[in-house]
């Protein structure tokens, strides 16, 4: 393992802060001009590796610019030199041949060795599936059974503040969810991820860990955090309108801790979403579906279902006041820029949403879907 800071990262930061820019770059070092702390090994010797290479690329660079400008003001015209012809030399070429081969030596080394521990994701002790979605972030813990969606919580009237009265930004704007991944601390968990619709990326800045998200793929990575805290990254691939809105946010706690929340987790994966026992009526189905609508449509068809861009309004629309069978589909499937809902939503919860759409807005069908409309036209 490549080690060749002295404990102190961020130490090593400001000096080389220091060195490019300054002293005033020095009170900037661990804001804007760096990694996030590294919260796991693995982000340590990316932090250590980037240092490593960053004095090697500052000491190739003051020892040719040095040269360089020593030889034009030592050689200078006006001080009486004159230039000289001279031919090729094979001592020089094998010299500027076999210095720069040890020096791509010494550094791709420790770089191809972080590079394969960062694919290692063998005998984890915890396996997530990560699936990216337009745009929110889906999990599925496969040794609990159970999973569920991370939306981004800020609200709209922060992100519409366009007027002289707009409210204030949260700390976490942009950057905070309603639910996090949640792992416990020093556990090794593998990510096996990929997307249901457009290319994604899921990044944790403070982990080192960046994995793309494609359609019909599934890619891993891993990570095995040291330090218990709420861990911040976004979405790194642009994948559609709302891009800015798909944030990643990794909730690290004891074991203790997470053995209770998965508890608390597998005991609401066995509720439904309507109460067991009793018919599924109309009223019911709008209720529920005015949820699933918030959590899922709003962001693009908006609130009020007056739509916005490419996405079309619901507020009369022939979709959502015409035939059931041509509203379903459109949710299963999608359309131009709306993905398919079939592997995001349930039955139950498509059923609702429909239903809600068919009698909201100023829609006023009057029918309602149930879910096993929904399930035959899968």
């Amino acid at each position: 393992m490549l080690k060749i800071c002295t404990g102190n990262v961020h130490v090593s930061r400001g000096l080389l802060a220091l060195m490019l820019f300054g002293a005033p770059g020095l009170g900037m070092a661990d804001t804007r001009m760096t990694f996030q702390p590294p919260v796991t090994e693995i982000a340590s010797r990316v932090s250590d590796l980037h240092s490593f290479l960053m004095g090697i690329i500052i000491v190739i660079f003051v020892a040719v610019f040095g040269m360089m400008f020593w030889a034009i003001f030592r050689h200078r015209k006006n001080l009486g030199h004159q230039a000289k012809p001279f031919h090729e030399s094979t001592t020089v070429e094998i010299i500027w041949t076999i210095i720069p081969a040890l020096i791509l030596i010494a550094m791709a080394w420790p770089a191809a060795k972080l590079v394969i521990s960062q694919r290692n994701s063998a005998q984890p002790d915890i396996t997530i599936k990560v699936t990216g979605y337009q745009w929110y972030w889906g999990y599925d813990y496969l040794d609990q059974s159970f999973g569920f969606k991370s939306k981004l919580l800020t609200p709209q009237d922060q992100i519409q503040n366009y007027g002289p009265n707009a409210p204030a930004k949260d700390a976490h704007y942009l950057l905070e969810v309603d639910e996090p991944l949640v792992v416990p601390v020093d556990k090794k968990v593998r990510l096996l991820v990929t997307s249901n619709d457009v290319i994604h990326s899921w990044g944790m800045p403070a982990f080192a860990v960046k994995q793309d998200a494609i359609p019909g793929f599934i890619r891993d990575t891993w990570f095995k955090a040291n330090k218990i805290g709420i861990y911040r990254g976004q979405c790194v691939e642009l994948c559609g309108r709302s891009h800015g809105f798909m944030p990643t946010v990794v909730k690290v706690v004891s074991q203790k801790d997470f053995d209770t929340w998965v508890a608390a987790k597998q005991l609401a994966a066995k509720a439904t979403l309507f109460e067991p026992g009793k018919p599924i009526t109309k009223e019911a189905l709008i209720e529920a579906g005015a949820k699933v609508y918030a959590n899922n449509c709003a962001a693009c068809h908006q609130p009020d279902g007056k739509g916005a861009g490419p996405f079309p309004a619901l507020a009369g629309s022939k979709i959502a006041t015409g035939p059931k069978a041509g509203h379903i589909h459109i949710v299963l499937n999608g359309k131009n820029a709306m993905p398919s809902w079939k592997a995001a939503l349930s039955d139950a919860e498509l059923a609702a949403v429909i239903t809600y759409e068919r009698n909201s807005f100023g829609n006023h069908t009057g029918d309602f879907v149930m879910p096993d409309e929904v399930k035959a036209a899968r």
